[in-house]
């Protein structure tokens, strides 16, 4: 559902690189960007192929890794080569506010009424909700882990462990695992002893830590044997699990939130993103994208048709929600960049 910002530095060599091709065209048809992997394989059945169907107009895809730097480049410059993108709430609102993505008017786009509270944002339209939290190879693992205490026992289960290489979940998380509880982890994490305390937590683990950076890898790293255990994206553990993986997830404790579509500022293709977007909310085409990769579904009506067999594996499932904590956005809007720069620093020592 993603990746780091970029350096200063690099943002300048995009932006040097991007200037350079002067006046570069857009792409003819719509480009859409996702995260790749079986998500965008979901979308491409259930949203991309569908929607070009019925509006009987092209779409190119392509993927990233949540790289912030590349579209602010392509908006200084105006030299947009894409146009819908997938992208997490922090950095959607960021964005925003920085003027990087096309405001949305939704008196005009349908099925508003329908979708969960904070779908609808001034910049963006939920494209699933996410669930971070603890898988494990049932095959591979005697002991399950039941919390992140456990993940962090390294006595308990002797082995590597796989995070995802940013400080937003890990802060979180690590909190979790000292003792702090889910009520209160951001009352915590507000605080610069909280901040601490998270670091201080994770370095106690870092020595068992492989980082993953693409959300296909914590699967494929606990199939391979590679870690005894990862946090991970919950849709991509559901579909190696529907696969015949025995894989399995820890709610209690998972961290969720939502990714957004958003069009890009300066985009040649605004009315077909926008059709797009109204394609996406539509109930019948988010039952279709559950049932190729089970994050949740950002329209209600879409979420009441699931079957339980379904609904297992859904972030927003009332037995997944137990003891889940809800991503405060705001709170890595106002903090994130400074604390991805600090993870970065102590990540590389």
């Amino acid at each position: 559902m993603k990746g780091n910002m970029l350096k200063h530095g690099f943002y300048t060599l995009l932006l040097t690189q991007a200037l350079g091709l002067g006046s570069a065209q857009a792409a003819p048809d719509m480009v859409v960007v996702g995260y790749g992997g079986a998500g965008q394989k979901a979308q491409d059945v259930a949203f991309f192929q569908p929607f070009s169907k019925v509006d009987q107009s092209k779409l190119i895809q392509t993927e990233y890794n949540g790289e912030m730097a590349r579209i602010k480049v392509m908006v200084d410059t105006g030299n947009v080569d894409w146009d819908v993108v997938q992208i997490e709430g922090p950095d959607l609102l960021r964005g925003c506010d920085e003027g990087m993505y096309e405001r949305l008017d939704w008196t005009q786009l349908g099925h508003a009424k329908a979708l969960i509270p904070d779908a609808a944002q001034e910049c963006g339209s939920a494209a699933l909700v996410w669930s971070v939290a603890i898988a494990y190879d049932t095959d591979k693992l005697a002991q399950a882990p039941t919390s992140w205490a456990d993940f962090w026992d390294v006595k308990k289960i002797p082995g590597k462990r796989g995070l995802r290489k940013r400080a937003v979940y890990n802060l979180e998380f690590a909190l979790l695992a000292d003792g702090v509880k889910v009520e209160d982890v951001y009352t915590v994490l507000v605080t610069p002893e909280g901040v601490n305390r998270a670091f201080a937590k994770l370095t106690e683990l870092k020595p068992y830590i492989q980082w993953w950076e693409a959300g296909a890898q914590p699967p494929q790293w606990l199939m391979a044997g590679d870690v005894v255990m990862t946090s991970t994206y919950s849709g991509r553990i559901a579909s190696a699990a529907q696969a015949g993986s025995h894989v399995q997830l820890v709610w209690p404790g998972s961290l969720y939130g939502m990714d957004y579509w958003a069009i890009i500022k300066g985009s040649k293709h605004v009315d077909q993103a926008k059709r797009f977007i109204d394609f996406a909310n539509q109930p019948d085409a988010q039952v279709k994208y559950v049932q190729q990769i089970p994050y949740g579904p950002t329209n209600t009506a879409a979420a009441a048709q699931l079957d339980d067999q379904l609904a297992q594996w859904v972030p927003t499932a009332p037995q997944n929600l137990k003891g889940a904590l809800s991503m405060n956005v705001g709170f890595w809007v106002d903090h994130g960049e400074e604390l991805e720069e600090r993870f970065n620093a102590w990540s590389s020592k």
